[in-house]
């Protein structure tokens, strides 16, 4: 039995599309390669993500993720409370710092930033909102796959997701003591520094202190 626009089928298929431009923009060629699909449903499938917002076409053709994921992405993060109760703080955290921070919580085997600001200088780290990360690698990454029976204050990282890359992240915890997402700040290492815990330790668990608080999640005097 075939497959018909709007079956869940085609769904897992559109989806792969997504998927396979999440890092790049794509020729139709490389979006056959990229995804398995044969070429006239790849194309078909892509024309009509371009129709609805959600795929665009940059300069040379090529198949790129549509401006409508931005306010979805925005819509999506501000349903999780968290990234409200975080909006002071991290704006805080990046004016203390000078760099970019981000809150990230976890999902499955990745880790999903639903809360970001970027630095204001021009050699910058950017973590879009909404990004889809590893847990393999990076600082927030380790948080979030700590033992929560360890008293974990923060852990920091140089070079290890992304070469010349510093990040130090924090965990947000619940009552409970349970890690429900990671607090973290990241920046150049020629500016962080290759020991940035000393530099931004202690703005980064005062951050996720203050989400903590403004979340409901602990009592102010926690």
């Amino acid at each position: 039995m075939g497959n018909t626009v709007g079956g869940v089928g085609v769904l897992d298929k559109a989806v792969d599309v997504l998927d396979a431009l999440e890092t790049r923009p794509l020729s139709l060629s490389e979006l056959v390669a990229a995804t398995g699909l044969p070429r006239a449903t790849a194309h078909r499938l892509a024309t009509a993500l371009e129709r609805h917002g959600l795929v665009r076409r940059d300069g040379d053709g090529r198949f790129i993720l549509g401006t409508r994921l931005l306010a979805l992405g925005q819509a999506a993060a501000e349903t999780w409370p968290l990234a409200s109760a975080a909006a002071v703080p991290l704006a805080t955290l990046r004016d203390e710092t000078g760099e970019s921070v981000q809150l990230f919580v976890r999902d499955g085997e990745a880790r999903v930033c639903i809360a970001a600001l970027q630095s204001l200088h021009g050699l910058r780290t950017i973590v879009p909102l909404g990004a889809r990360l590893p847990l393999s690698a990076g600082s927030a990454a380790r948080v979030l796959t700590s033992n929560e029976s360890q008293s974990v204050e923060w852990i920091e990282s140089v070079g290890e997701r992304e070469a010349g890359v510093a990040s130090v992240s924090a965990p947000v915890c619940d009552g409970a003591g349970r890690i429900v997402a990671a607090v973290s700040v990241s920046g150049p290492i020629e500016r962080t520094s290759r020991e940035p815990g000393k530099r931004y330790g202690d703005f980064v668990v005062a951050a996720a202190h203050q989400i903590e608080v403004i979340a409901g999640l602990r009592g102010a005097s926690a």
